[in-house]
């Protein structure tokens, strides 16, 4: 047994660490209760390896958690194609950690994560690595046990498809403008309003799981459909929640209770044509790192 002091050293180092090891395992995989299992999962290798062998306690870490999300990737995917209604990333806030553990904010908002569900697990991971966390080609090739050439391409074409899915981005004011507008216009069910605030191929994604009943089972699609499915909800759910502004995923979100319980996290992608994506977050057990 490893005396009491060494096990503190490693906790010490471990604890450092954390944020980055969540931050690199919940973009992956999209899932903060699935990135807590990862991170958790490193602890655990981390207090049975040899840690007088290791030079950079945070590397080994970082190492250790990506592969394990990396091997993490195919069981989570089988679950999203047998997952009833559509499935969204988890939200979580970054109130306190705008960056969640990153050099930068990347790879953290709930549409980028959605586009990466059809990456790879290698160019997610590479993606993640590179344009969050800085790392290096050759620190990406080292963790991913692949060529500098090889790291090059993967963050590559990770980038084009992520690039080829999102629109140019609106500035903060005008995107808190159009969530306000939004609201606004949703709680009236006034679709002329709605219309003018959406682009043309706007899609609504709800996500319910199969158990949430006023969540959509498909995606929504188009101005004028999401326009008026929107509007014909506006005396049902709206009169029924309260709204509270907060971070999500390094952007402006709503929360919604219902009775002074969760009740679903709004977040939208915007660009100068307007709102080009709405998505509704109702499962409760995925909530919990939002509220």
């Amino acid at each position: 047994m490893a005396p009491v002091d060494e096990l503190d050293d490693a906790l010490e180092a471990f604890n450092q660490a954390r944020p980055r090891l969540f931050g690199v395992a919940y973009r992956i995989l999209g899932s903060a209760a699935e990135a807590e299992d990862i991170v958790q999962e490193a602890w655990l290798r981390w207090q049975q390896h040899d840690r007088a062998s290791v030079r950079s306690p945070a590397a080994f870490l970082t190492t250790v958690t990506t592969r394990l999300a990396i091997n993490s990737v195919g069981s989570a995917r089988a679950r999203h194609e047998t997952y009833v209604g559509p499935w969204l990333p988890e939200p979580v806030s970054t109130t306190e950690d705008p960056t969640l553990g990153a050099e930068r904010a990347e790879a953290l908002e709930l549409a980028t994560l959605l586009l990466m569900e059809s990456l790879g697990p290698d160019q997610r991971a590479a993606y993640v690595l590179r344009e969050a966390f800085d790392y290096s080609y050759e620190k990406i090739a080292e963790i991913l046990s692949v060529s500098v050439v090889n790291a090059r391409q993967l963050v590559s074409r990770a980038k084009k498809h992520i690039g080829s899915g999102r629109k140019q981005p609106v500035d903060m004011a005008e995107y808190h403008r159009l969530l306000a507008a939004f609201v606004s216009a949703a709680r009236d069910g006034e679709v002329k309003r709605l219309e003018a605030l959406l682009s043309e191929d706007v899609v609504s994604r709800s996500d319910g799981a199969g158990i949430v009943p006023s969540a959509a089972r498909r995606p929504v699609r188009g101005r004028d459909r999401v326009a008026r499915f929107l509007a014909g909800w506006s005396d049902r759910w709206w009169p029924e929640v309260t709204v509270e502004w907060a971070q999500i995923n390094g952007l402006p979100g709503l929360l919604m209770r219902r009775d002074g319980a969760p009740a679903a996290v709004l977040s939208i992608s915007a660009s100068p044509d307007g709102i080009d994506e709405i998505m509704w977050q109702m499962v409760p057990d995925k909530l919990r790192r939002a509220m």
